[in-house]
């Protein structure tokens, strides 16, 4: 924002914080670069603005020996910092927003969803240059749910491991050969400046990405109107459409990462195009769907493509997992 009203206002703002804003983050190398890179963007906004990182350990860093879908999916990287922001430890919180769970808690809500990064999942091995490349039976870690019925679908011979951590964990376990190759994110590889480790950008038809996935979000008290004018600025237009019509979709289903539940948009013009997927890890079974329509419609349209997956059996489907 360059408007003169707007600048005064935002001073005023920081002048009655004492010009700090507190934010909470967890403390893996992923997680802080986010929450640094937020607080490069807000400072480079509001000059006079002190922005601090508030950095805790939650339950799902705690808990690294069992499968994310067992122990009560990815809302458990959120809740510490979301405590944190009602105990007033700290004002905002940043997270991936493919570990937002589809219901956000009462009291807090989405304040700000920050430009995409690559979306995709990324395929990184020492020895294979593809998914296609592994021989039978070659081991693969992932711990995503989504993933694993994907890969299933185009690799059933694949031996598929759990695999747990942050990126720089899991890439050593793949050095240690632990693994033949394993599965990450694009955005979180070249995030942390591992971008030459991705052999394969898998490409959204072989591998649908998770909702939300590349975006980074902003978590504030509910109705926090001065928060709200601080990150305004932030804001980018085009990804917020997108990944609210992924998160309707996926709430509409009622989905967590206990479940294989993928949904991806794009935008062309004022257009958006909105392909979403439930599996079954079991049998390998997939229902995928694709609507269109314009973006002003994005969450009716996440709605509508829910519908079409429940027609076709997707409730039954991930109930039976």
């Amino acid at each position: 924002k360059n408007n003169k009203p707007y600048r005064i206002i935002c001073l005023i703002l920081i002048q009655s914080m004492n010009k700090t804003l507190k934010i909470a983050t967890r403390k893996s190398p992923l997680a802080l670069w986010q929450a640094e890179h937020v607080k490069a963007r807000l400072e480079q906004h509001h000059p006079g603005l002190t922005v601090e990182l508030v950095k805790m350990t939650t339950k799902g860093d705690q808990i690294l020996n069992s499968p994310l879908s067992k122990i009560g999916g990815k809302g458990l990287f959120i809740k510490e910092l979301e405590v944190g922001m009602m105990e007033g430890v700290a004002d905002i919180a940043v997270h991936s927003m493919k570990d937002v769970p589809y219901e956000i808690p009462p009291g807090f809500e989405l304040g700000a969803i920050l430009k995409r990064e690559n979306p995709f999942d990324a395929f990184v091995s020492n020895n294979f240059d593809s998914i296609n490349d592994l021989p039978q039976g070659a081991k693969v870690g992932t711990c995503s749910m989504r993933r694993i019925v994907q890969i299933k679908a185009i690799r059933p011979d694949l031996e598929i491991l759990d695999l747990r951590g942050n990126v720089n964990t899991r890439l050593k376990k793949l050095d240690d050969g632990e693994y033949d190759a394993i599965i990450l994110a694009c955005a979180g590889l070249i995030r942390l400046g591992f971008e030459d480790r991705i052999k394969q950008q898998i490409t959204a038809e072989q591998s649908l990405p998770a909702v939300g996935q590349g975006a980074v979000g902003i978590e504030i008290r509910e109705n926090d109107q001065d928060i709200l004018k601080l990150i305004e600025p932030l804001i980018d237009e085009e990804t917020t459409h997108r990944v609210n019509a992924e998160r309707a979709m996926n709430t509409h289903l009622e989905g967590g990462c206990s479940v294989p539940i993928a949904g991806f948009s794009t935008i062309s013009g004022r257009e958006i195009t909105l392909t979403g997927l439930v599996g079954n890890v079991t049998t390998a079974q997939i229902i995928k769907r694709q609507v269109v329509g314009h973006v002003k419609n994005a969450e009716s349209l996440g709605v509508e493509l829910a519908n079409k997956l429940i027609l076709l059996g997707a409730k039954e489907m991930l109930k039976g997992q």
